[in-house]
């Protein structure tokens, strides 16, 4: 853990990357030049872009084709627990020595670049050395300039849902959320197949009209169906009808990101069966997570339970209210968050779910929220809170012998830290 920490220090402070957003695809072509353009070996590129959703679904595609026996090769962002989580190359993570390895490969360039981009670098050039049947890429805010969007003929892109997430990646007088659509879809690529996700239904009219020039394959979210029949859920399309057989994953925009998946997957010509034995296993890491045990489940009481969620968007908060209303013990929350997040958007989606809310900064992170504002903006909109210094000291005002359930939400870089402390 203490090498991550390390390597992401060695990033933020080096005098050629910088932390700032910037969007451009000159540098990071410029880069891939030089490095004798290993984008171009890969092979099989499935995209993954969108406001909420891109890793559960390449988490479940990923499942699919290797229970397919096949390989792939993985890009996600962020890391949870450790910055090798990045990078997934067909039979295990990037060591840290082979990161940092990359990096002075990079570094001999002299070309500035962003730290996203010089991990999206990381990643295309160890996955260029791989024989593996399929490179999934999850992009980071955008796509129209995201550092992801370097592939000429990807096999597949896929869409997640679209919110209000990253408005504040946007120019002033850009920050709307058409625009949001448009840096999204707006720059796919022709003669590819694009599959959409559940979108609220003005959003899916307004992505459609971006792609009414596309030459791709397009599969909308039509095409299939998340169903429950007595207590238990199923995907659902013109020809197939597979129960959703899972102990690990809980709500409905979870279980809509799986047969999201699905979809893709049988187009991939994954067999039906084969699907359904994998389904029980997909497990996501920071999502809708239970601690069963560990440091931090040893610490409470029998009578409660601890669930992590890195949930930090408007949307995302309303899949979690919704979840959490299904549940009948009390509830208590742990909230932390980024500064680049809509705290007051986000935190009105859960009224009346809390009986009581612990505002904390996220640690070893500088541009958390102070722990003192999320206070405030709970007050305003009349929710129970208390604030703490850190996670344990907020443990400690919560944790007694009533029955409850203890969610911790808001940012899956907290979320991060209370795993490596479990």
């Amino acid at each position: 853990m203490s090498q991550s920490i390390s390597l992401y220090k060695q990033l933020a402070s080096h005098k050629l990357f910088t932390k700032n957003i910037n969007f451009d695809l000159t540098r990071i072509k410029l880069v891939l030049k030089k490095l004798n353009n290993p984008e171009k070996k890969l092979n099989n590129v499935i995209n993954f872009l969108g406001s909420s959703g891109k890793f559960t679904t390449l988490h479940s595609v990923k499942n699919f084709i290797e229970a397919n026996n096949q390989t792939t090769s993985a890009y996600i962002s962020p890391s949870i627990k450790d910055i090798k989580e990045r990078f997934w190359m067909g039979e295990k993570y990037l060591t840290h020595q082979e990161i940092k390895q990359t990096i002075k490969l990079i570094e001999k360039i002299k070309v500035p670049l962003t730290i996203f981009e010089v991990l999206t670098v990381v990643y295309v050039m160890n996955a260029s050395k791989q024989n593996v049947d399929y490179h999934l890429v999850e992009a980071g805010a955008l796509f129209a300039k995201d550092s992801t969007n370097i592939f000429d003929f990807p096999q597949a892109q896929v869409v997640v849902n679209i919110n209000k997430q990253h408005l504040n990646f946007l120019s002033k007088n850009k920050k709307t959320l058409d625009e949001v659509i448009y840096q999204k879809v707006g720059f796919l690529s022709n003669f590819t197949r694009i599959y959409v996700g559940k979108q609220r239904p003005y959003i899916l009219k307004k992505i459609k009209r971006c792609l009414k020039k596309n030459k791709s394959e397009i599969n909308y979210p039509n095409t299939w169906r998340l169903i429950k029949e007595n207590k238990r859920f199923f995907y659902q399309d013109n020809k197939n009808k597979i129960i959703l057989n899972s102990k690990n994953i809980y709500s409905k925009g979870l279980l809509e990101n799986l047969c999201h998946a699905i979809k893709i997957a049988i187009d991939l010509n994954i067999n039906k069966k084969v699907i359904e034995k994998a389904i029980p296993k997909i497990t996501f890491q920071g999502r809708f997570q239970y601690l069963n045990k560990g440091k931090i489940k040893n610490r409470l009481n029998k009578s409660e339970k601890i669930l992590l969620d890195g949930a930090h968007a408007e949307t995302d908060a309303k899949n979690l209210s919704n979840y959490l209303k299904s549940i009948k013990i009390s509830k208590y929350g742990i909230w932390a968050m980024m500064k680049n997040k809509e705290p007051n958007l986000f935190i009105k989606q859960l009224k009346n779910v809390f009986k009581k809310i612990i505002t904390i900064p996220i640690e070893n992170e500088k541009k958390t929220m102070d722990a003192n504002k999320l206070y405030q903006i709970a007050l305003k909109n009349k929710l129970s809170v208390d604030k703490a210094n850190n996670f344990d000291d907020a443990l400690k005002k919560i944790s007694s012998k009533e029955k409850k359930l203890i969610v911790c939400f808001g940012s899956l870089y907290n979320v991060g830290n209370i795993l490596n402390k479990n």
